[in-house]
């Protein structure tokens, strides 16, 4: 770039959000420049090769998507797809389990619970979850709407009660009486957020809408060609529309009037600065503070453990009525019940790793072969990546390896338990004769990509509403001219695109 450059929008950080934010922006014939700190783009939405010698691209960080909006992948036209997953989830219990999806779901309920009461109640919340979800994520990419404004866009009391104003363990334990199924309902309140059942801050709930209105449909998609692939289009839509994307440019300081703004940054040969009329900043509400030199929001604290893994085969189960590639296609639930839940959840917060820590797992390579080399393909080969709840940054803070090793090998354990062969034993080897297999704690994701106490959500998770403090889009800052347009935002979380889209849209005065 030009010595002492100036552009219409600066974008500092170039993950999906910050991306997305630049294709729109320069395809409304703004200039822009988007400076990246690491070496490539894509931020925690990328795909790599993390085992040596194994050609095996696996979506590292995150994993699936839901919250996308086909707007977005239209807008911009982007080369790329999602894949649904032929089953939703497989929950075990004891030598049977819960297979939601595949055509079977009806028939597992009796068959674990009998009768039909509870799948009757199944069928009854998660329409009610449908409605919400038809009727709320097309607001996502408009301007906010206050409280009461989407109140009426909700259109149903009870559901409004259910997400926005109770505990959603109310809701979960006044429809379903199975402990298995209240778990596996539970689950999508915790994903990312440290909370119990009973939260009265309700951050729980908030987690739980997001996880549910994905795309009108809660339906949570493989991206084909891994995580990279739409940090890939997306780079290519920014770059085609004429935005410059600079790496290894890591952004120091960002200081603004509220009508010109300066952005100091490194890179390895040295330091520099560029003008800009507005700069957008795609990380943590912590970074941005940091850049301004202000005083830094609470702090956020993760809770999750994510692992990744290749296998030379799929494990077999202990539950001979469900195929492995069933159970491992959809999400597998380990120690997921409503009441192991709720036992980790105290156990956690009393400051100990969880005695049988719940996790989820899927199988990308199932639906989605197109990340493995045609070699491993025919092998037999598989991806797992598995997420762990309820493990807060601050159980890692004395010793991160060790509480890393004891709580991957007690996850591990977990898994087995289901399982008529340990999953160690069906891991492939790398080309160094390791076990294809790598654990992140929330503080190695700190580390890695700069995500406050490794929370993947930057911070607890906003409803989508307006309140006092906000503004028109969900991403304004006490500054006229600086924007977040990172996860921190207001309807920000997940692989979305959201923020980036919000972003784009209030710096083009829409």
């Amino acid at each position: 770039m030009p010595a002492h450059a100036s552009y219409d929008a600066v974008i500092v950080g170039g993950g999906h959000n910050g991306l997305v934010a630049a294709a729109y922006l320069a395809r409304a014939g703004r200039s822009v420049l988007v400076l990246e700190r690491r070496a490539d783009t894509g931020g925690a939405a990328v795909s790599s090769r993390p085992f040596p010698g194994m050609d095996a691209r696996l979506s590292r960080f995150s994993y699936l998507v839901s919250l996308l909006p086909d707007k977005i992948v239209r807008d911009l036209e982007l080369d790329f797809a999602v894949r649904k997953r032929t089953v939703s989830s497989y929950t075990p219990r004891g030598g049977g389990g819960l297979l939601v999806g595949g055509g079977r779901t009806r028939e597992s309920f009796a068959e674990l619970i009998g009768g039909d009461r509870e799948y009757t109640a199944w069928q009854e919340f998660y329409a009610i979850t449908g409605q919400v979800a038809r009727r709320v994520f097309p607001t996502l990419t408009g301007p906010l709407p206050n409280r009461e404004e989407l109140r009426a866009v909700v259109g149903d009391e009870q559901a409004w009660r259910m997400l926005f104003e109770e505990p959603i363990g109310a809701a979960i334990e006044q429809r379903f009486t199975h402990d298995l199924v209240r778990g596996v309902v539970l689950t999508d309140a915790l994903i990312g957020t440290f909370a119990d059942a009973h939260d009265p801050s309700l951050v729980q709930n908030r987690c739980f809408l997001y996880h549910v209105i994905g795309g009108g449909t809660g339906d949570w998609d493989v991206p084909v060609g891994g995580m990279g692939a739409l940090t890939g289009a997306l780079a290519a839509s920014a770059r085609k529309a004429g935005a410059e994307i600079a790496v290894e440019h890591e952004v120091l300081a960002v200081g603004t009037d509220g009508e010109r703004a300066e952005v100091a940054f490194r890179t390895p040969t040295g330091e520099g600065a560029v003008g800009a009329r507005r700069v957008l900043v795609n990380a943590s509400p912590q970074e941005l503070a940091a850049l301004l030199g202000e005083p830094a929001p609470e702090a956020a604290e993760g809770a999750q453990l994510k692992v990744n893994m290749l296998l030379r085969r799929l494990p077999r189960l202990r539950d001979v009525s469900v195929a492995p590639k069933d159970a491992f296609a959809g999400t597998f639930h380990v120690s997921e019940g409503y009441e192991q839940l709720a036992t980790a959840y105290r156990e956690a917060a009393a400051g100990r790793l969880p005695s049988a820590p719940p996790s989820e797992i899927y199988c990308h390579s199932l639906t989605d072969p197109s990340i493995l080399s045609p070699e491993l393909a025919a092998q037999g080969c598989h991806t797992l990546t598995l997420f762990g709840l309820h493990t807060p940054a601050r159980l890692f803070a004395a010793d991160n390896d060790r509480a890393r090793d004891e709580l991957l090998a007690a996850t591990l354990a977990e898994l087995d338990a289901y399982l008529e062969e340990p999953i160690a034993d069906c891991l492939a080897l790398d080309a160094n004769g390791d076990p294809c297999i790598e654990a992140k704690t929330p503080l190695d994701l700190e580390r890695e990509l700069r995500l406050p106490g490794g929370h993947i959500f930057h911070r607890d998770l906003s409803c989508p509403y307006a309140t006092e403090a906000g503004g028109r889009w969900g991403v304004e800052t006490a500054h006229a001219n600086v924007l977040l347009c990172g996860a921190g935002a207001v309807r920000g979380g997940g692989v979305s695109g959201v923020p980036g889209h919000n972003a784009a849209m209030a710096a083009l005065g829409r």
